[in-house]
């Protein structure tokens, strides 16, 4: 295998010279970047792009110029400036100097291998010849990509050299088995896909696309992005896996652009790597009709591909890159660079020589002519060459530390003069299990079960004028942060789309506000609901809520249904107008009945007033009034007094004017019957037993009321359903058996005397009342036949007044039948309340028929 590879370096060549046509100055140079020393690195940067392009070996400075990139040749300052920094420490590697050898590999598998193996056996010399015991080389730094890192592996794990990665973390590199001399200098990567979901929680993006690469790392975030995404309900709108084939490329392009064109999505997480990803970001971001935000890794940023870079402001990429701190003294010493102090550096003269449009002798190839005698990299715009250290920068830095460290361990262990040509042989053991702290602070670890995770600079970059290319820190994600304060954004520092100021939504369906709750539609995502609004006594005072709140029972929602208020108590209060005109009628009866007792016993010897058994109409007429003032326990608020009251004295006072009446239609018909000599009735009229009545069915009734409330008496209670927006205060019968016994009772005594009334309506007798006690019977037991379907249909505070109603009516109905009439003869037909005025009214009433 080797000499057909080196048959295919010697292949090679020409082409190489001829890249070179054109610039003389530069073909008595190395293509290399070197500094001499005890010990040397070699390091495999991707410089490809600082080489000229040999289809336009002919065309002017300028344009040559715009087909370079130099932002890759900061990996080649930062290596001279940590090998300087080191060699001008005196506390580190006494006596001995470190040095660097820079080749370039690119994307390229078959460039990298090529590099790298030339760089082994020499490009002159026969491969696997040179003996590479001799060499003073100790450690190899590889570059960005993790194809770069594989196969200059593969080659260098021949001779276990110790290869040290500067790009990112990657997991196929992780093998110890097939490559137990590589080390991986960057964090790792495990906290990508949750520090990616935390911020589209914080924009609240819910409506995701993703474009993957298709290799181990991409399928690895994919299944972590699709975990972290499930665990916080965001969405993929659609995903495409992105392959390396440039056929497959080409046939997925339009497809992937009219998916993401039609998709309500404005949000793209695109992961891989620069050799994945370029074209088709270049492609995206010149076809893409609507802006959309871009979350890259930092492995695919774009700032290689100028390209995109042209329609940058219509699409916002958001880069999440590795976290580290300022090295002291970086920027300066960029700054101070130029090729008079590094005359072996080729790519510094290529860059110098395009960048300044300098001239060259062909004597000499360091002096340049017409160049600004002050120039510096600093001049350059930053889409030209960025002053700040990149993180690759960052971790060829602790590279060059970490071997300086391991070689200042195993001077310390050496008794006899060092042979470091051997070292490189010595220095795993020692790499393993390294751990320092850099000068910046932070802390090294190459040892990956000890390797600390990374933290996250998240970076906008500016392009507004166009051409900034500006990357800014807008945010940072840290997995050692407390839960809720792991990631920190600036919202005000985005630049965001042109025309837009603010971050755009990103979601499937928009979000339902207070008084609503997501309801999901049938066969699709979560991320997909429509808005149905609370249902009654339901709330949802937040935004996408699941489910509605049922309001607590002494609380009701107000009309929007996103807020529960205190329901007002309610009673049958003696303020309200229907409580007042109770009141008043009650106490006007009261009086009323008070007056008609006053009249009776102001006319007790009157006939009409002894005809009907005076001291049943006392009894009748006082419990009438307190018939009409039970009436008032109904009215106000309810407490427990008030509510066994309100049942038993109704109960009571109602048992003795009814069962009064039963007695005075008894003492009617005894009357009657007891007209004809020497009959029994006659003594039971004589002897007053209709009075006994009254006792006897009131003491049933205190029975029934005791045995109520000793079993469930009423009690204070609250209805917070049957009226929206109050709390019903009432008072609840407590057992509604003993209630209807106590009613039913009541009940029949009325029917009762109904019936003894109706049958003696007809008896001839001068002072016969029967008929005034059949009518208001009759009145009686309508009201309250009338009541019970009335009051178990109304609700609340009307319930209540309904009750007092029918009391009133048939307290009423009593008096005005029974006793009107009598007072309308004694205080206006004075003639008829006498014995000798009947007389002439039976006489005149027996001479009409003659």
């Amino acid at each position: 295998m080797f000499p057909l590879i080196f048959i295919l370096l010697l292949l090679q060549l020409p082409l190489l010279v001829s890249s070179l046509e054109g610039t003389a100055c530069f073909s008595r140079m190395k293509h290399r970047a070197h500094i001499d020393g005890d010990v040397m690195i070699a390091g495999f940067f991707p410089l490809y792009t600082l080489g000229t392009d040999r289809r336009n070996s002919d065309a002017s400075h300028d344009e040559a110029n715009k087909m370079f990139v130099f932002k890759c040749y900061q990996l080649v300052l930062a290596l001279a400036f940590v090998i300087e920094e080191i060699n001008n420490n005196s506390n580190l590697l006494h006596n001995m100097t470190l040095g660097f050898d820079i080749y370039n590999a690119d994307f390229r598998a078959w460039s990298a291998f090529e590099n790298s193996f030339i760089w082994l056996s020499g490009p002159s010399k026969i491969p696997n010849y040179t003996c590479i015991g001799e060499s003073n080389f100790v450690a190899v730094l590889a570059g960005t990509s993790g194809m770069t890192s594989v196969q200059i592996g593969t080659l260098l794990e021949l001779y276990k050299f110790p290869q040290l990665t500067f790009g990112a973390f990657d997991p196929a590199l992780s093998d110890h088995v097939k490559f137990p001399s590589l080390y991986q200098i960057s964090p790792k990567d495990t906290f990508l896909a949750i520090a990616m979901v935390s911020l589209l929680l914080h924009f609240s993006w819910n409506w995701v696309g993703l474009l993957i690469s298709q290799d181990e790392n991409g399928l690895s975030i994919l299944s972590e992005l699709r975990e972290a995404m499930d665990k916080n309900k965001i969405c993929v709108a659609f995903e495409h896996m992105i392959s390396d084939s440039t056929l497959t490329q080409v046939i997925n392009l339009i497809t992937i652009q009219n998916q993401i064109n039609k998709s309500s999505a404005n949000v793209l997480i695109i992961y891989g790597k620069k050799e994945y990803l370029l074209d088709l970001m270049v492609y995206l971001g010149q076809y893409l009709i609507t802006s959309k935000v871009w979350l890259l890794n930092s492995q695919c940023d774009l700032s290689i591909g100028r390209k995109y870079f042209m329609l940058g402001s219509f699409h916002v990429p958001l880069i999440f890159s590795y976290h580290h701190e300022d090295i002291a003294g970086f920027t300066d010493f960029i700054r101070e660079v130029n090729p008079s102090k590094y005359p072996e550096d080729f790519y510094l003269a290529k860059l110098w020589f395009f960048s300044f449009n300098c001239s060259h002798f062909e004597s000499d190839c360091v002096m340049w002519e017409n160049c600004p005698h002050a120039a510096s990299l600093e001049w350059l715009p930053v889409q030209i060459f960025d002053m700040a250290m990149s993180e690759e920068s960052y971790n060829i830095y602790n590279a060059v530390y970490a071997v300086a460290w391991a070689l200042h361990e195993i001077l310390l262990l050496q008794t006899e003069e060092p042979a470091m040509s051997n070292e490189r042989w010595r220095l795993h053991p020692f790499l393993k299990n390294i751990q320092f702290y850099n000068p910046a602070g932070d802390q090294v670890i190459l040892n990956e079960e000890r390797k600390l995770e990374a933290e996250y600079d998240i970076l906008n970059i500016w392009n507004f004028p166009e051409g900034l290319e500006l990357k800014v820190k807008i945010g940072k994600f840290s997995p050692y942060a407390p839960h809720d304060h792991q990631l920190s954004v600036s919202k005000d520092m985005i630049e965001w789309a042109i025309g837009t100021t603010e971050p755009p939504y990103s979601v499937c369906s928009e979000s339902c506000g207070p008084g609503f709750r997501k309801s999901p539609q049938v066969g699709k995502v979560v991320c997909c609901f429509d808005c149905a609004p609370c249902v009654e006594n339901e709330i949802s005072n937040g935004t996408d809520m699941e489910q509605c709140i049922k309001c607590p029972d002494d609380e009701y929602p107000n009309t929007e249904r996103n807020q529960c208020l205190p329901k007002a108590a309610s009673f049958l209060t003696h303020e309200e107008p229907l409580g007042m005109a109770l009141d008043c009628v009650a106490l006007c009866f009261s009086k009323l009945t008070a007056a008609i007792l006053g009249v009776f016993v102001k006319y007790q010897d009157t006939p009409i007033v002894k005809a009907n058994n005076l001291s049943l109409s006392y009894i009748l007429l006082i419990s009438l009034i307190f018939c009409f003032l039970c009436s008032l326990l109904f009215i106000g608020h309810p407490n427990t007094i008030t509510c066994i009251l309100q049942q038993t004295i109704f109960g009571l006072v109602f048992t003795v004017a009814v069962s009064t009446v039963l007695a005075k239609t008894v003492t009617v018909v005894l009357a009657f019957r007891a007209t004809s000599p020497g009959r029994r009735i006659r003594w039971l009229l004589v002897s007053g037993a209709p009075n006994f009545i009254i006792p006897i069915c009131t003491l049933i009734q205190v029975t029934l009321c005791g045995f109520w409330l000793g079993t469930s008496p009423p009690f204070v209670d609250t209805d917070a359903h049957t009226e929206h927006g109050y709390i019903i205060i009432l008072c609840n019968k407590g057992s509604l058996t003993a209630f209807y016994c106590v009613l039913g009772y009541l009940g029949s005594l009325a029917l009762a005397s109904f019936t003894v009334a109706f049958l003696a309506r007809n008896l001839p007798d001068t002072f016969n009342e029967a008929k005034f006690l059949t009518f208001s019977m009759l009145v009686f037991c309508s009201v309250w036949l009338t009541f019970l379907p009335v009051y178990h249909s109304a609700k609340g505070k009307v319930m209540v007044a309904v009750e007092v109603f029918c009391i009133l009516a048939s307290s009423a109905g009593l008096l005005c039948c029974i006793f009107v009439p009598k007072c309308y003869i004694i205080l206006r037909r004075p003639d008829r309340n006498s014995l000798h005025g009947f007389k002439d009214k039976i006489h005149t009433q027996r001479k009409k028929p003659s």
